[in-house]
Order: structure tokens, then C-alpha cells, then sequence
């Protein structure tokens, strides 16, 4: 019998690729931008997913629209400044077992992979230069043609790419925001426990994986599951 087709999505930031100590560096310059402390680190990393402008408004909420538009463009301006001094590789290292993982998938005829995140293009594109990523993926979904995570639309998008229903593909990322899209895309989620929000906030999440190594099993009895 032949297998069908399904979809693995990945999101990127706390899921692929440890990029904390940028963000939490160009979340700092954006905030010196408008002048305004900082809030603590964890409060950052739990905004990690949203659009940018929605990140930024959810982070300082006292400002007006013309402050958070200071903000976004000093934390990009600072983002491009720290990734290109280190390069995008070091800046924004993959996580053990990333490669590994997306190799495997991608050598199994009936997986095909995407990304949706809440990056811009121009930065996913560096991203994927980086890490020589961009071959593995079908369909690559960024915040620039999207509404913010935990809107279903990059999933939707993804769907209606790889031509696949919700049932036949799985979304792995990291925070809430990722589960709740999956969840409203009609697809089951997949949390991974390494990345920015606490494991008890991944309570909708299908299935949990704590290392890479655990992925393929994890798709296997989800798709077993399903059928």
C-alpha cells in the first residue's frame, strides 16, 4: 500500500536555531530606542513567534503606535547589526540534533518539510543561506505575507502549497503560539521542550519531544493515530 504524503513544519527561532542572545540583545536596543528600561529576558522570550509589531506592542502596551514603529526599526537595525558581525551560524546556532532530524525526514520520500515563523523573509533567507537549509524545505511561511502566530494563516498557506490536508501534517515549534496555530489550522502540534516557553504552557500540544532524537517516533504514532 502506498503511504501518503505529509507535511512536518518547523518553526525556526527556539525550535531550529538558538537565537536568544540576539534577540534579547536588539529587544534591549529597541527599547533604548523609545527610552525604556528593558523588561526581564523571560518576558522577551515568551513573545517569541509574534510578528515583531505585535511583539513590541505587547511589550511596552504604555507606548503609541508611533513608539512601537521606533521600536521595530531599532531592533531590526540591531538584529542585522549582531548578525552580520558574528555571522548568521554563529549568531543563531541549530540546536543538537536539527540537522540530523531534518535530514532523516527529508530523505523519506513520502515527508516533505516547511517552515513557518515569525521572521521576516530577508531574515529566514539568511538564516537558511547559513545553515544550507533552504534545499529541505517546500514551503516557507514568514511574518511579511502573514498574520501573527497564533493566527492559522501560515499553516493555511502551507496546506494549500503542498496541496495536503490537515490531517496529514504536523507543526513542531516551540511556544504557545505554535501550538494554538496548529490547533487552528485543524493540525496536531508537536512541541518541542528545548526552546523559549516552559514546558507547561505547551498544553496544546499533541505530543511533547524533549530531543530530536525522539521526533521520528513521535510523527510515527501520531500518523498511526490518525489513520
Amino acid at each position: 500500500m502506498t503511504r501518503p504524503l505529509r507535511l512536518v513544519v518547523f518553526d525556526v527561532d527556539g525550535t531550529l536555531v538558538d537565537s536568544q542572545a540576539d534577540i534579547l540583545a536588539a529587544m534591549v536596543h529597541a527599547f533604548d530606542r523609545v527610552g525604556h528600561p528593558a523588561p526581564p529576558p523571560q518576558d522577551v522570550l515568551r513573545i517569541v513567534g509574534l510578528s515583531l509589531d505585535i511583539a513590541v506592542a505587547r511589550l511596552a502596551p504604555q507606548l503609541d503606535p508611533a513608539g512601537h514603529a521606533r521600536m521595530v526599526d531599532g531592533y531590526k537595525e540591531a538584529y542585522v547589526e549582531l548578525r552580520a558581525k558574528a555571522g548568521a551560524a554563529q549568531s543563531s546556532p541549530l540546536y543538537p540534533g536539527a540537522i540530523e532530524a531534518i535530514e532523516a525526514l527529508h530523505a523519506v520520500p513520502e515527508i516533505l518539510l516547511g517552515v513557518a515563523t515569525g521572521k521576516s523573509r530577508r531574515g529566514l533567507d539568511k538564516l537558511l543561506e547559513a545553515h544550507d537549509l533552504r534545499r529541505y524545505f517546500v514551503t516557507l511561511q514568514v511574518s511579511d505575507h502573514h498574520p501573527s502566530k497564533p493566527h492559522p494563516s501560515m499553516l493555511q498557506a502551507a496546506l494549500a502549497e503542498t496541496g495536503l490536508a490537515p490531517g496529514n501534517a504536523v507543526m513542531v515549534g516551540d511556544t504557545t503560539y505554535d501550538m494554538e496555530m496548529a490547533a487552528a489550522a485543524g493540525m496536531a502540534g508537536i512541541g518541542v521542550t528545548w526552546g523559549y516557553h516552559p514546558r507547561d504552557d505547551l498544553h496544546r500540544a499533541a505530543r511533547l519531544i524533549d530531543d530530536f532524537s525522539d521526533l521520528p517516533a513521535c510523527l510515527d504514532t501520531l500518523w498511526e493515530t490518525a489513520t
